[in-house]
């Protein structure tokens, strides 16, 4: 690949230069970037639900079809006119981890028994909230969530996050993963599973779900790791006995760097059809990267160009702290101009406008020259960004907007 395919691995139809400018959801980015400013969050309606109707029809083209759910994870994103929009869909339910997304995902249409509710370290004022919601499906993280929500809702239906003590992760990042050879705060591991049966059967609750989610950004080459998961997760759905539905959370990742490739749908429906496939249970799914991680450009203003020591820097006008990924999780957000540059690309670092030595957006990556450019875009910046912005420096400030 030479450099000036190199940073040009992400185009697709509705992400792409036209006539030598860059097009996202059919409009002229450097029109948005004007008209919005920066810092701003651009996502596109179309993107999302092209996402939506791909997982559907992996899935139905096996013999899952008619027995699985889709539940968007919303801590990916929590962007009213998103979610009002994926509600308007009806091709999804929704993934909270909070008191306060439930409150948000119900004041964006979604009812109560349309989420699925999975966190750890639950306070008993956060589930004395979360019972009052009548038809909210509760997953128990631990003992204390099962006591607690014996309870306040005793003789109900629940669901029994697991720990498999198995991750998965984009290219074995262990920072993705949430389980594995260190234990983790996250779900009842085997060694307790049978106290925690106690625990539900005291209440008469009815243990009728098994939930698991041990990583996130996975591609092609980790769909063995996830089957692996999965059949050993059945251990558990055996166990309990009553099971009717089993969420092998989320994960699905998209192609961060030009190496990456997208994730064969195809092999991952064969991976849960093969599990699933002669068991009489309903299989739901939480994507919140899938879905939305390439559907949202991140906007920014460039500062400067400025060759120090060895190293070529190009400064923007939005720090890590608006999109934590690249500083939290290694996943490196492409920086693209908005018009193509025929000049012969150099290695520059895009770096941002807070006082971190981890501000750095993209190390080396290979860009034309940017003297005449006043703004550049960050792919994948629909998940997992806005949602995590924080106002660190007082550089807190961007906006959002959805194209339809």
């Amino acid at each position: 690949m030479n450099q000036q395919s190199y940073y040009r691995w992400w185009q697709r139809a509705d992400l792409c230069y036209q006539q030598e400018h860059l097009f996202f959801a059919g409009r002229l980015v450097q029109g948005l970037a004007d008209q919005f400013g920066t810092p701003s969050f651009v996502y596109s309606a179309g993107r999302v639900k092209e996402n939506l109707n791909r997982l559907h029809s992996a899935l139905t083209d096996t013999n899952l079809a008619g027995r699985y759910s889709l539940h968007y994870a919303m801590k990916a994103n929590r962007f009213a006119p998103l979610l009002t929009f994926l509600k308007q869909t009806g091709l999804c339910g929704i993934d909270a981890c909070s008191p306060g997304e439930v409150g948000h995902a119900v004041s964006c249409g979604f009812t109560p028994s349309e989420i699925s509710f999975t966190a750890s370290s639950l306070s008993v004022q956060d589930l004395t909230m979360l019972a009052r919601y009548e038809g909210l499906f509760m997953d128990c993280d631990s003992l204390h969530a099962i006591h607690c929500w014996g309870k306040l809702k005793p003789q109900t239906r629940i669901g029994l996050r697991v720990n498999p003590a198995m991750g998965i992760g984009r290219a074995a990042n262990d920072k993705l993963q949430y389980a594995g050879e260190a234990t983790t705060k996250f779900g009842i591991y085997q060694e307790q599973f049978d106290e925690a049966l106690e625990v539900a059967k005291s209440y008469n609750l009815t243990v009728s779900k098994i939930h698991f989610h041990t990583g996130c950004g996975y591609l092609t080459p980790q769909l063995a790791q996830l089957e692996r998961i999965i059949a050993h997760c059945f251990w558990f759905v055996d166990r309990a006995g009553q099971v009717e539905r089993v969420n092998i959370g989320g994960g699905l990742g998209v192609p961060h760097v030009a190496e990456d490739q997208l994730l064969a749908l195809d092999q991952w429906a064969t991976v849960l059809e093969r599990q699933f496939g002669g068991r009489n249970i309903h299989v739901e799914i939480e994507p919140g990267d899938y879905l939305v991680k390439d559907a949202g450009l991140l906007l920014l203003g460039k500062t400067f160009v400025e060759r120090k020591r060895n190293t070529l820097f190009v400064g923007v006008d939005g720090g890590f702290n608006l999109a934590p990924e690249p500083a939290y999780y290694n996943l490196p957000f492409q920086p693209v101009p908005l018009r193509y540059d025929a000049t012969p690309c150099s290695l520059a670092s895009v770096v941002g406008n807070i006082n971190e030595a981890l501000d750095v957006w993209y190390e080396q990556a290979w860009l034309p020259d940017l003297t005449e450019h006043r703004h550049l875009a960050l792919i994948n910046a629909g998940a997992y960004s806005s949602a995590m912005a924080s106002n660190h420096c007082m550089r807190g400030r961007f906006k959002e907007f959805l194209l339809f």
